[in-house]
């Protein structure tokens, strides 16, 4: 019972984490249209921050620990599966992902933003990707 009510809390806290994924790099491509120092600029860095600290930091460390507990309560088999290697790494690659979003809302917070909205627009693909592997990896199990 342990099990399932752990993979539960797994599941819904990495959905949570991905809807921010999906939704920070967003608001940076709208951001970016408004001039520095203007009310909506003023309103895109707390939403983004707000995001962030509530919704996304919460989410990835939730995931994490409840990912983690999962090997734990598997054992030694979890640990030989060739799909859990792969989707720990795919899992890392997001939160490297995670990483540079923090700083590119600093970057915005202090108005020091570089990247172009395209940029950001591509930006938004890398965690949809990424989930695409991972989701693969844990459902059809390819080794």
């Amino acid at each position: 019972m342990d099990y399932l009510w752990v993979k539960a809390l797994h599941v819904i806290s990495v959905i949570a984490w991905m809807a921010g994924l999906l939704y920070l790099p967003r608001l940076f491509v709208y951001h970016t249209q408004a001039a520095v120092g203007s009310p909506e600029s003023q309103t895109f860095k707390v939403m983004e921050r707000k995001l962030l600290r509530l919704i996304m930091n919460p989410a990835m460390i939730a995931s994490w620990a409840f990912g983690l507990w999962l090997i734990v309560i598997l054992g030694s088999s979890a640990m030989t599966a060739g799909w859990l290697h792969g989707k720990l790494a795919l899992v890392v690659l997001l939160s490297v992902a995670h990483g540079f979003m923090a700083r590119w809302r600093k970057d915005f917070e202090r108005d020091t933003n570089r990247h172009t909205e395209r940029f950001f627009r591509i930006v938004n693909e890398v965690p949809t990707l990424l989930m695409i592997g991972i989701v693969i990896l844990v459902i059809i199990k390819p080794f």
